[in-house]
C-alpha cells in the first residue's frame, strides 16, 4: 500500500486526497515562518498559506488574505468551494450579483463555480481566512 502523504492526480486535474489510512504528522507552523505574497489577480491583495499540502495536510488548505484600502479583486469563479472567516476590517464581497458588507466575525460560504469579487472602500485593511480543498483550482477572471 502506498503510504505517501501527497495527493494523487486524477484525470479531471483535481487531486484526490491522500490515503485517509496513511498517518499524517502533526505540525505547528510558527507565525514568523509564514510569508505573505502579492496575488496577481487582485489589486492590493496578498496571501499566505497557513497550512496546506506542503505541510502534510492531506485534504484542506487554510490561507490568510489581506485586502488593502482601495484594493479589489475582479469578478471571477473558482473550481473549488471557499469557506471564509473575516478576521479584521470591513470590505465588500460580491456574490452572484449582490454586494454584501462584511466585518470581523462574519463567515461566508462561496460554492464552487459561483461568481464573486472583493472591494475595500474603507481606510483600514481587511483580512480573512479562507479554507479550500487541496488540489488544482482554476480561477476564471470574468472582467
Amino acid at each position: 500500500m502506498d503510504t505517501s502523504k501527497s495527493a494523487r492526480p486524477i484525470p479531471n486535474g483535481m487531486s484526490e486526497p491522500a490515503d485517509p489510512e496513511a498517518s499524517a504528522e502533526p505540525m505547528i507552523k510558527r507565525a514568523a515562518s509564514i510569508e505573505q505574497h502579492a496575488v496577481d489577480a487582485g489589486e492590493g491583495l496578498s496571501k499566505s498559506v497557513l497550512v496546506g499540502p506542503d505541510d502534510g495536510a492531506p485534504n484542506l488548505a487554510i490561507r490568510r488574505f489581506e485586502l488593502e484600502p482601495g484594493g479589489s479583486v475582479p469578478k471571477h469563479t473558482n473550481e473549488v468551494e471557499h469557506e471564509q472567516y473575516v478576521l479584521e476590517g470591513q470590505y465588500i464581497v460580491g456574490i452572484d450579483g449582490e454586494e454584501h458588507t462584511v466585518v470581523a466575525g462574519d463567515s461566508l460560504f462561496i460554492p464552487a463555480g459561483t461568481v464573486h469579487w472583493y472591494r475595500n472602500d474603507g481606510d483600514d485593511p481587511g483580512a480573512f481566512i479562507c479554507a479550500v480543498p487541496n488540489g488544482d483550482d482554476t480561477i476564471e477572471l470574468l472582467e
